[in-house]
């Protein structure tokens, strides 16, 4: 199979530029064009997969491009993992937790941080250390379920009246 550089050069950049099934169709295309063997040369020389090249020879034969799981990919989040994480994260915070004192937003003041959280989950709640997340996760999660660490206020008493001064006539 004679290939040229140029060529082979001009087929990697190809493929990296696109992406999903319009890669897959490209690669399809080129080992087609090669002939017999080209789906070994495309694996020897163009490293590409051969699992891929062949999803792309069946979306070129059968005219239907499979659908991508992009969103299928990558880690789960630490409640799919430990579904009950929430719920007890949820019961000890609450008890360190006031609302905003001035009603303007709807979240809720804790004096915990995301470490004594995580103690306390380990103490109370029976979990290991090996299984819980980490500190800045738990902190993350706190954030996004509308905890922020600042120490509970205690009602302010407003100030009467301003003192007096010299030079009013009262």
């Amino acid at each position: 199979m004679q290939v040229r550089d140029a060529e082979q050069l001009t087929y990697i950049e190809t493929a990296k530029a696109l992406s999903g099934s319009d890669r897959r169709l490209f690669m399809a295309r080129v080992v087609q064009n090669l002939g017999r063997g080209g789906q070994r040369w495309a694996e020897a020389h163009l490293s590409w997969g051969r699992q891929t090249i062949r999803k792309g020879l069946h979306e070129l034969a059968s005219g239907i491009r499979c659908q991508d799981a992009f969103s299928a990919r990558g880690r789960k989040a630490a409640e799919v993992h430990l579904p009950q994480l929430r719920p007890d994260i949820q019961a000890l915070v609450d008890d360190y937790s006031q609302t905003d004192p001035s009603f303007q937003t709807t979240r809720r003041y804790t004096r915990l941080s995301a470490a004594q959280v995580r103690q306390h989950l380990i103490e109370e709640k029976g979990y290991t250390d090996a299984e819980l997340p980490t500190a800045e996760t738990i902190r993350v999660k706190l954030n996004a379920w509308g905890y922020a660490l600042r120490p509970v206020q205690k009602s302010r008493p407003q100030k009467k009246f301003p003192k007096p001064m010299l030079s009013s006539t009262n």
